[in-house]
């Protein structure tokens, strides 16, 4: 990678930020900018030892009346186009047409097919929009920081995620605490032996994990009294993660994987720009005028993801036996599956929104778009002829939500290293 890749990485973070600052002001100040989520789903793993009581914990949801209509509308809910919605309203009528000879359970079956086909392509468990305990949740009013969240509960969680989800040989074994110091074989030795897809996925989470253990550190409680909260960068918090001695040469690997991380979510959005550049792609806030600034801002900044020029080239991955590299794709999307469904488990309502978003979401979404490059390069012209690749609205929202995040762990970086040199 070249020298100048540091500085349009630098570039591309201010670039994602100005947009979702453009975003807010484009949007009234009456709205909010929601996502949806459910947060009451129960954990299918083990016995949930209880939610966190500290305020910081909490979420805080859209007000009923500030959310734009044209999200709340059903219409809209599924898909992000007009011909989506139009082969939905096709489908719906040749049902109908043919109603009268099938059972109940078949005509059930048959409107369970779109769904199914949508899920086969899913990398993550996607939340139910129309379920009742999903809610509209502001990103922007629920950032993303420390909570107070942590010890053994919380080290469950990325526990069992490493442990039970990373093709991790069970002979190997990782320290319950990841801040504690241990001797011996680095925990990341195992690697060596294992194909370039089991490195890939690993690299991928420890990638997500770096860059929401900076998000933490950047963003924590510093002072906590009657009169104000004090949030900010704790540098010792960054080092016991981050820094060579102290974590036995593994931090610097460990933000190497978030540049891995970088270079897959950029790589996945220059890839979806055919989808999202069709007239008929539209952003549905019930706001026409502001979505079409929106969609162009949007444009803009996938133009700019394109011209990078040392993208990830997915095609490494999968390349040998035809069989064999479809079973192990499978294996990803399931363990993947398996993954977001672990963030119900987490014990604090925050930090399972974020989790739900980033570590389940955001990733499955880059690889499905990654690994459909035929079904992108097919998209019809002809706006009525069925769209062969499409994305839900939740996933569109978690593709640029996951690279606004990992942008500005990038950009955080910067930061610690100046504080780093001030403490030296």
């Amino acid at each position: 990678m070249s020298d100048s890749s540091p500085n349009f990485r630098s570039c591309l973070s201010l670039t994602i930020s100005g947009f979702i600052r453009q975003v807010r002001l484009l949007t009234p100040v009456t709205s909010c900018v929601p996502t949806t989520v459910n947060l009451n789903k129960p954990c299918p793993f083990w016995t949930d030892n209880g939610l966190c009581g500290q305020n910081n914990c909490a979420v805080i949801p859209c007000p009923p009346n500030e959310v734009p209509e044209g999200i709340k509308t059903n219409g809209h809910h599924n898909k992000y186009s007009a011909e989506a919605n139009n082969q939905e309203c096709e489908k719906a009528e040749t049902l109908g047409a043919v109603d009268s000879s099938l059972s109940k359970e078949t005509r059930q079956a048959l409107l369970e097919w779109n769904k199914h086909d949508d899920e086969a392509e899913r990398f993550c468990v996607i939340d139910d929009e129309e379920s009742p305990d999903s809610q509209y949740v502001d990103l922007l009013l629920n950032p993303e920081r420390f909570t107070g969240y942590k010890g053994p509960e919380a080290w469950q969680i990325w526990n069992s995620i490493y442990e039970e989800n990373c093709f991790k040989p069970y002979t190997v074994k990782r320290p319950l605490n990841p801040m504690a110091s241990y001797s011996g074989k680095t925990f990341y030795s195992w690697l060596d032996g294992q194909c370039v897809e089991k490195r890939a996925f690993f690299r991928l989470v420890s990638g997500l994990h770096s860059s929401i253990n900076i998000h933490l550190s950047a963003r924590y409680l510093l002072d906590d009294n009657w009169f104000q909260k004090k949030w900010g960068h704790n540098v010792s918090e960054f080092q016991q993660r981050f820094d060579a001695q102290l974590t036995n040469g593994e931090g610097p690997k460990r933000l190497r994987n978030l540049y891995f991380l970088y270079l897959i979510e950029l790589r996945a959005l220059a890839k979806v720009l055919p989808l999202l550049q069709r007239p008929s792609f539209q952003l549905y806030t019930g706001q026409p005028t502001q979505d079409r600034q929106h969609k162009r801002v949007l444009l803009e900044l996938l133009q700019v993801a394109k011209s990078f020029p040392l993208h990830f080239d997915e095609t490494s991955l999968f390349a040998g036996n035809k069989e064999e590299a479809a079973n192990l794709k499978e294996d990803f999307r399931l363990t993947f599956r398996n993954i977001s469904r672990i963030m119900d488990c987490v014990g604090c309502f925050k930090c399972r929104l974020w989790g739900k978003l980033q570590a389940s979401e955001q990733e499955s979404t880059a690889l499905k778009i990654l690994f459909s490059e035929r079904q992108i390069e097919a998209l019809p012209k002809s706006s009525s002829a069925r769209l062969t690749f499409q994305l839900s609205r939740q996933e569109i929202v978690s593709l640029l939500n996951a690279f606004g995040r990992i942008s500005t762990s990038i950009r955080e970086l910067e930061n610690f290293r100046s504080l780093l040199s001030k403490v030296r």
